[in-house]
């Protein structure tokens, strides 16, 4: 068990998460320096691990002109599926030999420069790094690749090498996934629609279609939310009941917008957002009323701000929105009230406001402080940056490159084969490559790669992906099934010891509790086999005996057994895929994280 943060006062209730924070989520990371001095060591060290390229083609060593590595970058660094594969530059492009050479040499990728600090063991899992290394975009990447000329058979074979590359440049940028959470009404799907239209993700035809169909049902004000809201249903009733999915890029980064129900009915499918998450944007009405609804107990703000941070969400960007309404008028009043009220409440989830805590003044409807600094003539008071000028500019993501495979399957459907959707967590897969789908252990072959709708031909840690497969049908996959690496497979079980920590439930926990868990992207209905001791929130001492139950507020390790077999890992070894919650009655009673897998 992790110390108490320092003389922070904390309540009764949340006492553990708070002692816990560290263990539950991992923590920042230390700046990383990236010496050239490493890297080349790096590349010496790598150097003869048999890429393609050199094994088919053998030809003279040539000198590459420019080599960038990309720290978050998607495809950059990392071996091939088992972590040994072949590895993939981030960027090269060769010179010729000087024409006093007899014959024209063919260039060749240099296999060298790839391993980079991201891919120390030393280093968490999925932490922000404190430093931003510079992102190539694909613009760069050709004119680098256009550097010399060169005529004849070089030319040809050449040209063949760099083929693969200019279409994996779809994925030089740093992959970050946002997800919007927040009460029912509070503005997340109108936020998301918003920031499509201003990054020119919606053309003005579709949004003026949109605005013209909602106004004919005297719904001017959700036209910007059926950008994400696509189902019918959803667009009538205004309520976002399925996670929402789009995406828009940056300069420097490619963002996966992940649009979460609000409505607590759909609480299980906006868990399933969050834990695709890297970052959440908490949205809050400043509307008179509005506010107090969403936060006060019965609320979705609270039990969303809670499951975003138990989720493994490193950094929350609280939007108040509404700002523009005519009960508010870019109030600072109103503004510092809200503020207030919930910085506490946050505080105890564990989260920093130094670090990993923003709030921000918005109105997702008119697209003030979404992309432009607000207007000084409607909000003096605040002078901070925009949203996504902020979210660009944060620190770059910590991604697992040369582990195992590991994705765990959001959704499926039919389309010319099988097509598996989920966010990659760890590894990297390519055209071709043979993987496993879990627990069924049904061997499956790439067939094709998308990332966010762009094919591509190898796909990183952090990225939402599409991948159709060859070799089980689709009616044989559920949601909360793991595609992994065949030689290294993920463990499954039905029998685990966990630590969890009850948070809300009125009556005692015994042995034969039943419940729902969720686990990374599945739910699945367990049974507490057997309640093992207790757990002193303060010491982190464990009981010498056996409790008969447990109540609210206290910690416990405990015996679970679910009702099918399913795919999780030790807390300590993968986070991702260890930390879990428990709900019953459409309520979040407990979280807890894997400690052992027993059967």
């Amino acid at each position: 068990m992790a110390q108490e943060n320092d003389g922070n006062e904390v309540s009764a209730k949340f006492s553990t998460l708070n002692v816990n924070a560290v263990e539950f989520i991992p923590s920042f990371c230390t700046s990383s320096s990236s010496a050239p001095a490493a890297t080349a060591a790096a590349g010496a060290a790598e150097t003869g691990d048999g890429s393609p390229t050199t094994a088919a083609n053998p030809a003279p060593t040539v000198a590459p002109t420019s080599t960038t590595s990309s720290a978050g970058s998607s495809s950059g660094g990392g071996g091939g599926v088992g972590g040994g594969g072949a590895t993939t530059p981030t960027s090269t492009a060769a010179t010729p030999t000087p024409p006093s050479s007899s014959a024209p040499t063919p260039m060749e990728k240099d296999d060298d420069a790839v391993k980079t600090p991201e891919n120390n063991e030393s280093e968490p899992l999925d932490s922000w790094d404190a430093e931003e290394d510079s992102i190539l975009t694909p613009e760069d990447e050709e004119m680098e690749l256009d550097d010399g000329e060169v005529d004849g058979d070089a030319a040809t074979k050449a040209s063949k090498k760099k083929l693969p590359m200019v279409e994996e440049s779809r994925s030089k940028k740093e992959h970050v996934n946002v997800v919007f959470i927040g009460h029912v009404d509070a503005g997340k799907s109108t936020i998301g629609g918003q920031i499509m239209s201003l990054t020119g993700m919606v053309d003005k035809r579709t949004l003026e279609k949109y605005e013209r169909e909602a106004r004919e049902k005297s719904r001017e004000s959700w036209y910007l939310s059926w950008a994400l809201d696509t189902n019918q249903e959803e667009r009538d009733k205004g309520k976002t009941v399925e996670v929402g999915r789009a995406y828009f890029e940056t300069e420097k980064k490619h963002f996966t917008i992940l649009d979460a129900p609000g409505h607590k009915s759909f609480v299980p499918n906006m868990i399933g957002g969050a834990a695709q998450a890297d970052l959440a944007v908490l949205v809050i009405s400043a509307r008179k009323g509005e506010f107090e609804t969403g936060f006060d107990r019965g609320g979705q703000t609270r039990e969303h701000a809670m499951l975003a941070k138990t989720a493994g969400v490193k950094h929350l960007v609280v939007l108040v929105n509404k700002m523009d309404d005519p009960t508010v008028n870019w109030d600072v009043e109103r503004y510092n009230e809200c503020k207030d009220k919930i910085l506490p409440y946050l505080k105890k989830l564990g989260f920093n406001p130094l670090k990993d805590l923003t709030f921000m003044p918005v109105s997702g409807i008119t697209g003030q402080g979404l992309r432009e600094p607000i207007d000084a003539s409607i909000c003096p008071w605040y002078q901070g940056t925009a949203f996504i000028p902020f979210i660009d500019e944060l620190p770059s993501l910590n991604r697992k490159f040369d582990g195992p495979f590991i994705m765990p399957i959001v959704d499926k459907y039919k389309d010319m084969g099988t097509v598996l959707m989920g966010k990659v967590e760890s590894g990297v897969a390519k055209k071709g490559t043979n993987l496993l789908v879990m627990p069924n252990r049904t061997q499956v072959c790439v067939d094709q790669l998308l990332s966010d709708d762009e094919e591509v031909t190898s796909v990183g840690p952090g990225e939402n992906v599409k991948i159709k497969v060859k070799g089980i049908e689709e009616e044989d996959v559920s949601p909360g099934f793991v595609l992994c690496d065949a030689s290294n497979p993920i463990k499954t079980g039905k029998v685990f010891d966990a630590q969890v920590v009850i948070l809300e439930h009125k009556s005692i926990i015994c042995a034969g509790y039943s419940a729902v868990m969720h686990i990374h992207c599945a739910a699945e209905e367990i049974t507490v086999k057997a309640l093992i001791c207790l757990v002193d929130k303060k010491t982190g001492d464990k009981s010498k005996t056996r409790p008969r139950f447990v109540k609210q507020d206290q910690v416990a390790i405990m015996r679970i057994e679910c009702s099918g077999l399913i795919c999780l890992e030790q807390f300590k070894l993968f986070p991702q895929m260890g930390r879990f919650t428990l709900r019953d009655e459409n309520k979040t009673i407990a979280i807890g994280k894997v400690l052992k897998v027993v059967e």
